[in-house]
């Protein structure tokens, strides 16, 4: 090579060095994955509030954050799985991972979702480019128009709930949340976490709560079958397709959420709109929308998850190739880790008194309210938490409760 005026070096010291700063990563993202109730932007502010103190190079600090969320997208499906399963008698209402424990195909539930995550990591990078720049050139665009784009979501989710109970019971929880998110996302209050925010109790109290409540009920996880998957390779193939694409539209579009871009997903890829595909895509757009947004901020230096915020905050320099190659070590490890972990996860679950977890678990998410956004946050937790049990009253999607977000963002708030 160096006969064609190429020399390719390669210093030991300094990749052992990244190694360990991509490995250190893995393991925070791993413990917040694994932590009930903690959303990945929370983690990426709280990485942001110490990266100054982190002795290293910036851009191995940057690698270490990015690897935390590629790994917390892997493995923050383990609990949600494992977590708040209902009584069967509520499984037409469950979540759909819950559905698929409660009928013993839990094992199967945590592969479909490490092949999302996986296959999205894969279909991205390769995709990145040219999805980049078409949202790219397409977003001024929406941006002048996002009212009127984000309404026409807002309305294919109510009318797709196929029934005029669900349709009703969808509304009432889009605008409870929507006013709820008017009234308190703007807040600042005191409390002992600096990397606060009001999204820890909304999202806690609207989405992890009242899953929480009706599981109080509930006998917990019921023993689990074999792990093979019931669903065709083509299928599982389409489906993280469809939500890799679909984890672009989360980055670009404000409000957005990975379960809101499943859904659409879902729409496009024929076969695939039960319980197994709705798992596959939601862990396809999570993982991937890392990706996306990470070409997005090379792109136009604006940040569009909470870890590309974490980047900027950290002065960690765009280096994609050193970048892309983190985030594709921290998908293997997180791929082999939702394995290694989640069979464990389920069966420890399985194995505790479900209402002593889930009266436990409602706790820690109390807690993390008020460590985030202190005593106005318990109070926010509180009421969100009544507005998040009103969709699944009517046997509607959770998905409307996503309000929080869409419904000030509509409003020009």
């Amino acid at each position: 090579m160096e006969a064609l005026g190429v020399r390719l070096a390669l210093d030991p010291t300094a990749s052992v060095t990244a190694l360990a700063f991509v490995l250190g990563g893995v393991a925070l993202g791993t413990a917040s994955g694994l932590t009930p109730g903690l959303h990945v932007n929370n983690l990426a502010l709280l990485l942001a509030s110490v990266a100054p103190a982190v002795p290293g190079p910036p851009r191995l600090v940057g690698a270490a954050m990015l690897a935390a969320g590629v790994v917390h997208s892997f493995l923050d499906a383990v609990p949600a799985l494992a977590l708040g399963v209902p009584d069967p008698a509520m499984a037409v209402s469950a979540l759909p991972g819950h559905r698929l424990v409660i009928a013993g195909r839990g094992r199967e539930a945590i592969r479909l979702s490490a092949l999302g995550s996986g296959l999205a990591v894969a279909f991205a990078v390769p995709l990145a480019v040219p999805v980049t720049h078409a949202m790219t050139t397409a977003y001024p665009t929406v941006r002048a128009h996002l009212p009127i784009v984000l309404g026409a979501v807002t309305a294919f989710l109510l009318l797709t709930e196929g029934s005029v109970r669900g349709l009703v019971g969808g509304a009432a929880g889009f605008l409870g949340s929507a006013v709820l998110g008017y009234a308190t996302l703007d807040l600042s209050p005191i409390a002992p976490l600096d990397a606060g925010g009001m999204l820890t109790p909304l999202f806690a109290g609207l989405f992890g709560a009242p899953v929480l409540l009706e599981a109080l009920s509930g006998s917990g996880v019921p023993e689990q079958d074999d792990p093979a998957i019931a669903f065709s390779r083509r299928a599982v193939g389409a489906t993280a397709l469809a939500g890799a694409v679909a984890g672009a539209v989360v980055g670009y579009l404000p409000g957005v959420s990975s379960a809101i871009a499943a859904v659409l997903a879902l729409a496009v890829v024929p076969g695939s709109t039960g319980a197994r595909g709705f798992v596959v895509a939601t862990s396809g757009v999570n993982t991937s929308n890392t990706i996306f947004a990470l070409f997005a901020l090379a792109a136009l230096g604006a940040p569009r998850t909470g870890v590309m915020v974490a980047l900027r905050e950290a002065n960690a320099p765009v280096n994609l190739p050193l970048l892309l190659a983190t985030a594709g070590l921290a998908g293997i490890v997180g791929f082999a880790l939702v394995l290694v972990v989640g069979d464990r996860y389920l069966v420890t679950v399985g194995a505790v008194d479900n209402t002593r977890l889930s009266v436990g678990v409602l706790c820690l998410l109390v807690g993390v309210s008020w460590l985030f956004a202190g005593w106005v946050g318990v109070s926010v937790f509180a009421v969100a938490t009544l507005v998040g049990s009103v969709p699944a009253r009517f046997g509607a999607r959770r998905v409307h409760l996503m309000g929080v977000l869409l419904g000030p963002l509509m409003v020009g708030a």
